[in-house]
């Protein structure tokens, strides 16, 4: 069976389902997965050099805003 972010296991219930992928160079670019949804990668060209970032609302799993930190140029 499939689950949700393509994750190996179902998450209990209310648990929320999310994947984190790490980028490669500048080869591939990093990825995130929360609830069977793509929040950031760079196919929605919404992610930067350094350290990408996702808010969501805790409680009902909203977006509420992303970002990045660019680490190398300080």
């Amino acid at each position: 069976p499939r689950h949700k972010c393509g994750n190996q296991k179902s998450c209990p219930e209310n648990y929320f389902a999310f994947k984190i992928i790490s980028g490669a160079a500048n080869v591939v670019g990093p990825s995130i997965c929360f609830e069977d949804a793509i929040l950031m990668s760079s196919v929605k060209n919404n992610i930067g050099r350094g350290l990408n970032i996702a808010l969501v609302n805790g409680t009902n799993g909203k977006l509420l805003k992303t970002g990045s930190f660019d680490m190398y140029s300080g």
